[in-house]
């Protein structure tokens, strides 16, 4: 780990060569790969380490990170600071590498709010409107008032425990302001319903490779942080999961009614992460096999397919100026090439099969069945929602009369296809190795 480490170290002397950059982040995925997956814990050394959840969430914190700079194209181009916006970049993947790496309960918060500095400048410094300032602003006082109860349980469980090592838990801690602390933090990092607010305007106003690592990367610390500290305080998640599935049920009930009165397409994606989030936080509280498999194939393939959705929004924005349904109708005369990879990550985004997020749904409805059998009302009625706003999606923008009255013609650019190509190939041929993610 110490070596992936290091190699990041050293990338960022580089950061003047915008390509060479992404192309060595494409070797470290693959080679992530090659590390021998068949073990149950991390014992690779006392600070660092991997398992299974970890290595998963390296692998994509590589292949988004590579892929955030190949979306930037008109950083590279246009901007005189594309110098500093790899740094930035690199600097985010050396936080998200470490969060997913350590083995100390205080060292993973540390790294995990690091990595919201970086966030906000790309915000900040690369965002599209004035608008942007405030979504930073709801970014940072979300995350940090909900991540000061997070810090002061994780001091209360050392000085019970006197380690906060992931393999060294001693007794399970019976008091309720830790368990609310050590959950609460991660629920708003997710995002949990009612808490949500920040991740619409963050994804509006943040530039493409800003939309990438917010969706493809950071809402899954949450998910990681459960994960993390549900063996810390396992009888409190065991009395009240129904409250949090509860709120993840009708959460995703009204965030799917919520979609489909969008006007703005990056908006409407954000939305969807909501309700498909919802459907994580669930899986995890169910604290059955199947439930929490399924959370972590569901956030995988989620990942994959968020980066092609916003990758494509940014591909209409880039050429019309405007992210709007009104305007950016009858893109199949405009973009014809690109409307199959509007209907492939459209008809992922319902979990039509074959696709990693498919078999996550069924594992977590599975669970959730098992859990309560009342449940299956309003997972029916999500399921349906969610192909409702996904056709919305593709016919309200591939369908219709072009906004400029005549006809004209856009073939795209060779990078684009392979930018789109990239998250949509794991998403589709990820779900075969199945085996990969039912190790817990």
């Amino acid at each position: 780990m110490l070596s992936f480490f290091f190699f990041f170290i050293f990338l960022i002397p580089l950061f003047y060569n915008f390509w060479f950059v992404q192309s060595l982040l494409f070797i470290s995925c693959f080679l992530m790969f090659l590390i021998n997956y068949d073990y149950d814990f991390f014992s690779l050394g006392y600070f660092l380490g991997l398992d299974l959840i970890s290595m998963g969430f390296i692998i994509l914190s590589f292949w988004i990170g590579s892929l955030m700079i190949m979306s930037s194209c008109s950083v590279s181009f246009l901007s005189n600071y594309k110098d500093s916006f790899v740094f930035i970049i690199l600097l985010l993947l050396i936080f998200l590498f470490m969060s997913f790496s350590v083995m100390n309960l205080f060292m993973f918060y540390f790294f995990f709010e690091s990595s919201l500095i970086p966030t906000l400048i790309l915000i900040f410094g690369w965002g599209y409107q004035p608008e942007r300032l405030s979504a930073g602003y709801y970014l940072l006082f979300y995350t940090l008032l909900a991540s000061l109860p997070l810090l002061i349980s994780i001091f209360f469980y050392y000085d019970f425990n006197n380690s906060c090592m992931y393999m060294i838990n001693f007794f399970s801690l019976n008091y309720l302001f830790v368990y609310f602390g050590l959950v609460f933090a991660f629920l708003v990092s997710l995002p949990m319903f009612m808490f949500h607010f920040w991740l619409p305007k963050a994804h509006v106003e943040a530039p493409i490779s800003g939309s990438m690592i917010l969706a493809g990367i950071l809402l899954k610390l949450g998910g990681y942080g459960l994960y993390r500290v549900m063996v810390f305080v396992t009888n409190f998640f065991l009395c009240f999961n129904y409250f949090w599935i509860s709120i993840g049920l009708y959460g995703g009930v009204f965030v799917s009614l919520i979609c489909v009165i969008q006007s703005d397409v990056k908006s409407l994606i954000a939305y969807s992460s909501v309700c498909h989030m919802s459907l994580v936080m669930m899986g995890i509280m169910t604290l059955s096999f199947w439930g929490c498999s399924g959370s972590y194939i569901l956030m995988l393939g989620y990942d994959w397919l968020c980066s092609g959705l916003f990758c494509l929004s940014n591909i209409i924005y880039e050429r019309l100026g405007s992210r709007s349904f009104f305007i950016n109708s009858g893109m199949l005369s405009f973009m014809p090439s690109m409307s199959l990879l509007w209907f492939l990550f459209c008809s992922c985004n319902m979990a039509s099969p074959p696709s990693m997020n498919l078999l996550g749904e069924i594992m977590i409805i599975n669970s959730l069945v098992c859990w309560s059998s009342f449940s299956i009302f309003f997972i029916m009625f999500i399921s349906f929602m969610s192909a409702c706003y996904s056709f919305y999606l593709f016919s309200y923008t591939q369908h219709g009369n072009f906004y400029s009255g005549f006809y004209s013609f856009s073939s795209g650019f060779i990078r684009e296809y392979l930018l789109l190509f990239l998250p949509w190939l794991p998403l589709k041929l990820f779900f075969l190795k199945n085996y990969m993610f039912m190790l817990f």
